[in-house]
């Protein structure tokens, strides 16, 4: 395993590391948790299916409704999922600090389990649907914000950065599934099992996330940070398949040691450095959601019959393949690209690449507008493909790098709270986006066509964002990013005015506020 990962990682920590570091425990303490990310994507991917099937608008009276009703009535199943995201991710901060990471993991598979079955058992109540979805959204939330925070903080350095994205992975093996389920159970299923059949299914991946994490180990950073020194060695050497007295292992639990001591004076909005991270954490996720993936994720159905693609049966299919496009180019980027081109890199080229892909189906639409029972024209094709495109930029870039940044930048004693933070955030506008698309589908210029330029105006304006803002962090410890912020040299000049010792040259700008803190 670890001569494979070193022809295909390139960084300077893959060369100097053990290579018993990178065995097979470590993969599949990823994984499991990584089902958290799973259970989004099929809760997510679902529900778009879900409400174009004839037996759910019956159940749920949706195909009495004119359009705009349908639309606002759609947007409120989807968007109730986000809300409880919202909330979710926030609350599981202080539980990750009081349970831990690995505790709190199974509580949000808990909840989720409970969120399905309500929606499974629904019967055509509309106020039961919409709670079992916010039930459903404190797990995902939850999940959402210490899936990442758990895989940071147990994985290697050299590859933590395709561990921690394969959060998205699995968000887009879960859209991809959910796809597929949907089209199946719309071939073969009738009656409203046609719909039951893909709510229930939902349950699974909190399944699976429940039972993999009864066999995983919490987090060695965190039993430090409780003063569990004992156990924290011992989950470190057991994560690692190094005994305990090994000089690799020894010096990465003695610079957790040290940086859990220099952070106890810290504060997430006092100094400089954390600001920073904090602001950049909400930032990244403010960017991911406006990218407008998750408008294609909710709502591909429609936004494929508005590039001219007919048939309901047709556009599920149409959104199978969209699902293993997302999956696959996760796959790729986290193997090949995550730890060898870097995060900026990454986030750079693939502002500009949605973007395009984006402005091409909104001239798209504008000019060429598709015709109902007209073939689809030779521009059509191009514009469908630059859907596909779009999948495929999204996980080479804006998916997988946020999750993985946020998680990576902060400080130990915050990092719960910076994650919950950049989570909420992103379910914040994932709500906005899931409420807003379909009324912006069906009222910014014809066929939506602005939708998508509203988008791709998004896309490219973060070329700019990324290129001033984000330092790269590729093959960096988690202990090295307060070097990276400038807070080591803040709490070495902090340390230099306690024992009234000669301080290294600052401005007075800075001496003040080292002033301050102290």
């Amino acid at each position: 395993m670890s001569a494979l990962l070193q022809k295909i990682v390139h960084n300077e920590a893959m060369k100097t590391d053990p290579k018993e570091i990178y065995g097979w425990r470590v993969y599949l303490l990823a994984c499991s948790a990584c089902c958290g990310g799973m259970l989004f994507g099929m809760d997510s991917g679902i529900i778009g299916g879900v409400l174009t099937m004839p037996p759910f608008k019956q159940t749920y009276g949706l195909q009495d409704l004119d359009s705009v009703a349908q639309a606002n009535l759609s947007a409120n199943i989807v968007s109730t999922l986000q809300a409880g995201c919202f909330f979710g991710a926030l609350l599981a901060s202080p539980a990750a600090e009081k349970w831990g990471r690995r505790g709190a993991l199974i509580g949000s598979a808990l909840v989720g389990i409970i969120g399905v079955i309500m929606q499974a058992s629904a019967s055509g109540h509309l106020e039961a649907m919409y709670i079992g979805r916010l039930i459903t959204g404190f797990g995902v939330g939850g999940a959402s914000m210490i899936n990442p925070l758990y895989v940071s903080e147990n994985a290697p350095r050299a590859i933590r950065g395709g561990l921690t994205g394969l959060y998205q992975f699995f968000i887009t093996m879960g859209i991809m599934l959910a796809f597929w389920i949907n089209y199946g159970s719309l071939l073969h299923l009738t009656g409203p099992t046609m719909y039951l059949v893909p709510l229930a299914m939902q349950g699974l991946p909190a399944v699976l996330l429940f039972v993999g994490m009864l066999l995983c180990n919490e987090s060695p950073r965190w039993l430090a940070k409780q003063d569990r020194w004992e156990e924290a060695r011992a989950t470190l050497s057991k994560v690692r398949a190094l005994p305990a007295d090994h000089p690799y292992l020894e010096e990465e639990f003695q610079a957790i040691a040290l940086q859990l001591e220099q952070e106890r004076a810290l504060e997430m909005w006092l100094i400089p450095g954390n600001r920073k991270r904090a602001m950049i954490s909400v930032f990244l996720m403010i960017c991911q959601q406006m990218t407008g993936t998750n408008a294609i994720n909710y709502y591909s159905p429609q936004i494929f019959k508005n590039l001219g693609v007919t048939g309901n049966a047709t556009n599920l299919f149409a959104t199978g393949i969209y699902g293993i496009v997302k999956m696959v180019s996760c796959g790729v980027f986290l193997i090949f690209v995550a730890d060898s081109l870097g995060r900026r890199r990454s986030l750079l080229w693939t502002s500009i690449a949605q973007g395009l892909a984006m402005l091409y189906i909104g001239l798209y639409i504008r000019i060429a507008p598709p015709v109902e029972g007209a073939p689809v024209i030779p521009a059509g094709y191009v514009a469908l493909v630059c859907i596909f495109l779009f999948a495929a930029f999204f996980q080479f870039g804006w998916g997988p790098v946020c999750w993985i940044y946020v998680s990576e930048i902060p400080t130990a004693r915050l990092r719960s709270l910076n994650v919950a933070f950049g989570a909420a955030t992103q379910w914040l506008f994932n709500f906005v986006v899931a409420r807003a698309v379909p009324n912006m589908l069906a009222t910014v210029g014809a066929n939506g066509y602005g939708t998508y330029i509203i988008f791709s105006c998004f896309c490219l304006s973060m070329f700019v964002f990324v290129w001033f803002f984000i330092p790269e962090t590729k093959g960096m410890s988690l202990e090295k990013m307060d070097d990276l912020f400038g807070v080591t040299e803040l709490l070495q000049q902090k340390e230099d005015l306690e024992h009234n010792s000669t301080p290294a040259p600052v401005d007075k700008t800075t001496e003040s506020h080292v002033e301050r803190v102290v």
